[in-house]
């Protein structure tokens, strides 16, 4: 199975990885490791996608919690008592754990995976951010939930659509802007307006007190690289999911 990794959370001990399509067992368009389920896809063939996701960071499926995600800034914080099921028909954008070696994930196909950890504790959280959950602060809100010293907060950016691929309506480009109180978020140097997802959920990091040596982008474009990513916006929305994981450890 084919995925990328943070060099800064590899550094601190997190299991993690950013899953690209590469691996699986999945038929077109889903082709090859769609990791989301209710999409057209053979729910047999996700399964097995699934495991061997989990399987590549040492977990077994219900160990690996992901949610009904609605971009939006709901954070939910998993506990040693709940089911990996029964999270999955929740609505939320954001998981917290402090549980060590359960593994928790943001499932995307454009939108930004946000992996977030606190290396002295090994508590760690997955945000999904979408424009609109970007806009609306749904990462500081996760950074909020975890209840830490954000001085001691790292980050890891996934791949999503970028700036060069990201065209949006001026509605947007405005939303982007106000968000992040009038700076570069938003490319004008074309016909339409492009929305740097990226540099928003930098700014707000920044903002919330994570230092730029803290905050690792892993990098990728999900609308460029058809071989290697899904994207919904490409490929019309008859396409998979990523999922972007990362495993709470042991205190250090």
């Amino acid at each position: 199975m084919c995925a990328l990794h943070s060099t800064l959370l590899v550094q601190h001990g997190f299991r993690h990885a950013f899953s690209t399509r590469l691996g699986g067992v999945s038929a077109a368009p889903y082709d090859s490791l769609n990791l989301g389920f209710h999409l057209g896809d053979d729910e047999v063939a996700v399964h097995e996608n699934k495991g061997r996701f989990a399987n590549s960071l040492g977990l077994g499926i219900d160990r690996l919690f992901e949610q009904r995600q609605v971009h939006g800034t709901k954070v939910r914080t998993v506990s040693g008592a709940d089911l990996a099921d029964s999270i999955a028909d929740e609505e939320g954008d954001a998981l917290i754990t402090r549980i060590e070696g359960v593994g928790i994930a943001a499932r995307t196909a454009d939108c930004v995976p946000v992996l977030i950890a606190h290396p002295p504790s090994g508590h760690v959280a997955a945000a999904h951010a979408g424009w609109r959950g970007a806009v609306a602060g749904v990462v500081p809100r996760t950074i909020d939930g975890l209840s830490h010293d954000v001085a001691e907060i790292i980050v890891a950016i996934g791949p999503h659509i970028r700036v060069d691929a990201f065209e949006i309506g001026e509605d947007v480009a405005r939303e982007m802007e106000r968000a992040a109180s009038g700076r570069a978020v938003v490319r004008r140097d074309g016909a339409k307006p492009h929305g740097d997802l990226a540099a928003l959920i930098r700014f707000q990091l920044r903002d919330a007190g994570v230092s730029d040596k803290a905050i690792d982008d892993v990098g990728g474009c999900t609308w460029t690289d058809a071989a290697q990513f899904f994207s919904h916006r490409r490929d019309g929305g008859k396409t998979g999911r990523h999922l972007s994981a990362i495993v709470a450890r042991a205190a250090r």
